[in-house]
């Protein structure tokens, strides 16, 4: 079964539903996966060590500090190296930047922007500049299976997630590779809480929802929990509500959550007044354009 008809499969069996993102989200490791696993290896497997000072800061801004927050690594680094080709820095050290445009290509035709579809298709074309997307990912992917761990959820996430536990069917919904997602969940005990840990092998974070819960439940029932425009982006094309978690105010945003959001979210006074606040604050957080601009 591939894994849009497990989720086309799944069946109701609470009255709610609500789908969680992982990395910056429940768990603190956007920051240390970010700059120390994607970074160094992004500027080790295309070549922009002469480079990596504006590099790094144009990394950190696309997946960290910008609207691009979250989003699949794939369509980030194309971000990334667009961002780094502008720098007027580059510009007059006469930096070659390296051709991406067969990976930005791919990004733009293939919904499962995951390693094992992007192997199948370097199998395919045997362009280098494929083979050389892969390489990275899979390195990043290696580094973070030896590097994190020990990172807890944030406070609250546990507490949430038992108090919803007999009401709300759960899932997690990501664009992480599924093994290090279950490695995460399971690590800190949190995993038999979600029906399905659903990661960049099921598609994109809209198609999670639309497959896994849109129609089988009212769409006042259903909620999208993430820290990036993304996740409310797949929220918002499956017409179903969002919470917020900000990035920098994660543990308050999990409290409030904890405290009052379930209650609103359960009683269906979460759509409206409350949630449009929430949502304007968010959207405050992260910018289109990076100072440099």
């Amino acid at each position: 079964m591939n894994p849009k008809e497990l989720l086309q499969d799944l069946k109701p069996t609470k009255g709610f539903f609500i789908g969680i993102d992982s990395d910056g989200c429940a768990f603190d490791t956007m920051e240390i996966k970010q700059k120390e696993c994607f970074c160094p290896n992004f500027i080790k497997h295309w070549g922009f060590q002469p480079v990596s000072k504006v590099t790094r800061e144009a990394w950190e801004f696309v997946n960290l500090y910008s609207k691009h927050r979250g989003y699949n690594r794939f369509l980030t680094a194309v971000e990334t190296m667009k961002l780094v080709a502008e720098r007027k820095e580059v510009k007059a050290r006469h930096f070659r930047m390296p051709d991406y445009s067969s990976l930005e290509a791919w990004t733009q035709k293939e919904t499962r922007l995951s390693n094992p579809v992007l192997a199948a298709y370097a199998a395919e074309v045997n362009d280098p500049e494929i083979n050389r997307a892969l390489a990275w990912s899979k390195e990043v992917n290696a580094d973070i299976s030896d590097m994190i761990y020990g990172i807890p959820p944030f406070p609250f996430v546990r507490e949430s997630l038992k108090r919803l536990q007999d009401v709300a069917d759960m899932m997690v919904v990501s664009q992480t590779p599924v093994e290090a997602l279950e490695r995460e969940w399971e690590e800190h005990g949190i995993a038999c809480y979600v029906k399905v840990i659903a990661g960049q092998e099921y598609g994109t974070k809209t198609e999670h929802l639309k497959y896994a819960a849109k129609g089988k439940y009212p769409d006042d029932h259903i909620l999208m929990i993430g820290d990036a425009p993304g996740d409310y982006k797949a929220a918002k094309s499956n017409g179903v509500p969002f919470y917020p978690i900000n990035p920098g105010g994660e543990e308050e945003s999990w409290e409030r959550f904890f405290t009052e959001g379930i209650d609103k979210f359960l009683t269906l006074t979460y759509i409206g007044e409350y949630q449009d606040k929430l949502i304007e604050d968010f959207e405050r957080l992260l910018p289109e354009q990076p100072h440099w601009k």
